[in-house]
């Protein structure tokens, strides 16, 4: 009989750490979390010092039945739940739930699921971490008080089925503010002024870049400067006054931390948040490998930190030693330095044996799982190899009293490049056709002058968010998925070519977060809310101090803004649409994907149609009205009432006056009024244009 149980969260690690252990361990599994708050009410007794209230998760009776009679057989309990905040906790609802003040309960953690990792674990064997625990219950505690007193708000305000979070809402609220930067936007022309130069004993000409003068750089703001630039080198003298050489250096990336690893398994993959979390747990866990059983591929994928263990250095010195050359082995690379407490020092994310190289288990592993693991395996590897080395030239040209600049780099040594460039990298190398120096004689062959537009700033996607989160200490490692999950299912936000729109719906909610609950959507309040939960973490703050400090604030803004919700509501707004069914006047009511136009005499007549909202502007092709309509995931346009007969569509809003250079429409961005026509250009201030 086995006279030690190990309690693990999941049961795809149950087969694999009994392999290590032998026969006086028995492995059983948690599934997760066994206590919670109840559903059904806050959970939280804020009148007795905000004690919450556990109850046994339904549907965990029978595991926990199990797991109490193999407790009664162990002389010592070992819990190994996950080793971060959200593990510790589910260690101590387990002490609480199995009765185990009479055992001997010992807690254990390791970072990967290796046979080293899984006995050295049990050499270091302590006590639950309390201060773990307060950090997760303060995080529990704050989003249930957020979610359950503000959502019934919104279900009031807008309809049921909404949610206010306190990550989530902070999420909607910087997707939308870039929307409105987007929306505000207005692009400035400028131009670029290429020259296209033969060299004496060269087949192919070079291309240089107008830079400005000998005493300054100027910036070609329009077609005209652009043509007087060219006029004054009618029968200049081109020649070549300055050339520096030069090396630059190209660092190896950082091993991956959660945060990277999303990024980079969107960029590279298109893998959404939640999608890269689900593969990377089952690598953490262990897939079957022909020859070795069910083996964890990857050290714990819930990570801030880029740290690597000294093992794990000396495993990959050898390794890139071995393979590459030493001439590819780099130092470790220098980690990055943050503010901000790096989660419970683990280790980045890396491959728990490097000699398990990827090609070689592709038929072992499904497609997707095979691609995560490559890229995790080349990251690692490359993060522990050699710089780069570029050697640079950098020419300057003169003409009159005009200079011309062009550059190239070429890569003398791959370094870690050989095995590993990030998805946003573009390739740097560009040579010159031939060497340059002030003795070369160049003739003139050609100018190439191009018109361009300041771009707005991009819509943000699955990756730049998380960048976004973390940059500004939203969250943690263990949030950004379940966040970007969830405002995409209540359909505040729409997923459209990897980009993330805000929908009529998520508008509105975040409008009225805004409205009446500012600190909550507040980025620096939640960033140094995030900041007093480390706190908790260290042991120098109490957790139910944090609490006590902002709930009653809450259930101030949650009372005002009730009153304030009473006051404002308002009957159906009644549409100048007649029903054909009943002939009553249509109101206008909101669903799960915005308006929509609903007869009021429900439930004798149930007739709906899609709402059009007006905008007082006739289509410029047919002359009917303009309406504001969504695409079929939720984004806003206008366009014409007559679709299909009339297909114009812009996505901003159109007025009724017309570009005085090209004739288009002219559309509303900010203040200002921007041609509908890309190639124009053309802009005013909204409010001198209609004093006009």
């Amino acid at each position: 009989m086995a006279k030690y149980l190990v309690i693990v969260e999941s049961p795809a690690k149950v087969k694999t750490i009994k392999k290590f252990l032998g026969s006086n361990y028995e492995v059983a599994a948690s599934n997760g979390h066994v206590r919670d708050l109840p559903k059904s009410t806050l959970g939280i007794d804020v009148e007795n010092d905000y004690e919450p209230k556990y109850i046994t998760i339904r549907g965990k009776g029978d595991i926990l039945a199990h797991l109490r009679r193999e407790v009664k057989k162990a002389e010592k309990v070992y819990l190994a739940t996950d080793p971060d905040r959200e593990g510790e906790a589910i260690s101590w609802h387990l002490y609480y739930a199995l009765k185990l003040e009479d055992k001997k309960v010992y807690r254990i953690t390791f970072n990967e699921i290796t046979k080293n990792a899984v006995k050295e674990s049990l050499k270091n064997a302590r006590e639950i971490n309390m201060n773990l625990v307060d950090a997760q219950q303060a995080r529990r505690a704050l989003d249930r008080m957020v979610g359950y007193r503000i959502s019934p708000l919104l279900w009031k305000k807008i309809k049921r089925g909404l949610s206010a979070g306190r990550v989530q809402s902070v999420a909607l609220r910087i997707i939308c503010d870039r929307e409105d930067e987007i929306n505000a936007f207005v692009p400035e022309e400028y131009w670029s002024l290429d020259v296209n130069l033969g060299v004496k004993g060269e087949k192919k000409p070079i291309c240089a870049r107008y830079y400005g003068t000998e005493k300054e750089k100027l910036t070609i703001t329009d077609g005209k400067q652009a043509e007087a630039v060219q006029a004054s080198l009618k029968g200049a003298e081109y020649k070549v006054v300055e050339v520096k050489r030069g090396e630059r250096t190209k660092k190896p990336p950082l091993p991956f931390t959660t945060s990277t690893l999303q990024q980079e398994a969107s960029r590279a993959l298109n893998f959404s948040t939640q999608k890269t979390m689900r593969l990377a747990q089952q690598l953490y866990e262990g897939v079957d490998i022909e020859g070795e059983g069910t083996t964890g591929l990857i050290t714990y994928l819930r990570t801030d930190s880029t740290r690597v263990s000294e093992d794990a250095e000396k495993a990959a010195a050898e390794f890139i030693g071995t393979r590459y050359g030493k001439e590819y082995l780099g130092g470790a690379a220098a980690g990055k330095k943050s503010d901000r407490k790096i989660q419970d020092a683990h280790e980045a994310i890396r491959p728990t044996d490097l000699n398990r190289i990827p090609l070689e288990l592709k038929e072992e592993l499904p497609r997707d799982l095979f691609r995560l693991y490559q890229l995790i395996w080349k990251r690692f590897v490359a993060s522990r190899m050699s710089e780069a080395r570029y050697e640079t030239t950098s020419v300057k040209i003169q003409a009159g009293e005009h200079i011309f600049t062009l550059a190239a780099a070429s890569r003398k040594f791959d370094g870690f490049m050989s095995v590993y460039v990030a998805a946003e990298e573009k390739e740097e190398e560009n040579s010159l056709n031939g060497e340059l120096s002030r003795e070369s004689e160049l003739s003139f062959v050609s100018f190439d002058a191009r018109q361009h537009f300041t771009q707005p700033p991009a819509h943000y996607n699955e990756a730049s968010l998380v960048r976004a989160l973390e940059e500004l200490g939203i969250g943690r490692p263990s949030t950004y998925a379940p966040t970007i999950t969830t405002i995409l299912a209540r359909r505040y936000v729409v997923k459209e070519n990897k980009n993330l729109y805000v929908t009529e719906l998520g508008e509105v909610v975040n409008n009225m977060m805004k409205e009446a609950f500012p600190s909550i959507v507040d980025v620096n309040f939640t960033a140094n809310m995030e900041a007093l939960l480390d706190g908790v973490e260290e042991g120098s703050v109490r957790w139910k101090t944090i609490i006590a400090n902002f709930y009653p604030d809450l259930e101030e803004a949650v009372n005002q803004a009730e009153k304030e919700l009473e006051e404002v509501t308002i009957a159906d707004e009644v549409s100048d649409e007649v029903c054909e069914l009943c002939g009553r006047q249509m109101v206008i009511k909101y669903g799960p994907h915005g308006r929509f136009l609903a007869c009021p005499g429900f439930p004798e007549c149930r007739n709906t149609k899609p709402y059009f909202e007006k905008i007082g502007v006739a289509c410029p092709k047919c002359g009917k009205d303009v309406v504001l309509k969504k695409t079929k995931k939720g984004r806003k346009y206008y366009g014409c009432v007559d679709n299909p007969g009339c297909d114009f569509m812009v996505w901003q809003r159109p007025t009724e006056e017309k570009c005085p250079k090209c004739g288009s429409v002219l559309l509303a961005k900010g203040n200002k009024l921007v041609c509908a026509n890309d190639q124009c250009g053309y802009h005013i201030l909204s409010e001198l244009s209609h004093k006009s």
